[in-house]
Formats: C-alpha cells, structure tokens, sequence
C-alpha cells in the first residue's frame, strides 16, 4: 500500500514531487524505512560502518509533478550597505 506525500526536489532546479512514504507502524524498520546493518573490520573486530537495506514497506521513487517557478534575487544590485540608517 502506497503512502504518498508531497515533497520540495532542490537539484537541478526546484520542483514539487509526488514520493512513498515507510509504513509508520512496519514491525522490521518502525517506520524509518530502512534497515540498518553493521559491519566490522576482518582483522580486528573493530566496528568499521553500516549499510542500510530498504525495507519491503517502502519503495524510493518519485514522480515529478512540476517545477517552480525560480524567485528573482531579493540582494539590492550593489549590495547591502554597512552604513548606520541615521
């Protein structure tokens, strides 16, 4: 089942896009969406970083929907000033 939101996409330019959520109440992730394993170093044991599997509940994908539009700058021209307003 398909829990769908809207979400701001920032690269390459910003657009408004439809996204699955994770399952809030998934007993394997709690809702993260993601199962987070670790690994250690062969040699000694020693913690050395983790991986994350995506969980059956929750699919990563999107759908664009449509860019918006791009502001112009609010910066004057020259700059602002550094002079006291009195």
């Amino acid at each position: 089942m398909l829990r769908l939101r809207l979400k701001v996409l920032g690269c390459p330019r910003r657009a408004l896009a439809l996204t699955d959520t994770p399952r809030p109440d998934c007993p394997e992730c709690a809702g993260s969406g993601a199962i987070e394993s670790f690994y250690g170093d062969y040699d000694t044991g020693e913690y050395a970083g983790s991986d994350f599997d995506f969980c059956d509940c929750w699919t990563a994908w999107s759908k664009t929907l449509l860019p918006l539009p791009r502001w112009p700058r609010r910066t004057p021209p020259g700059g602002y000033s550094d002079e006291p307003p009195f």
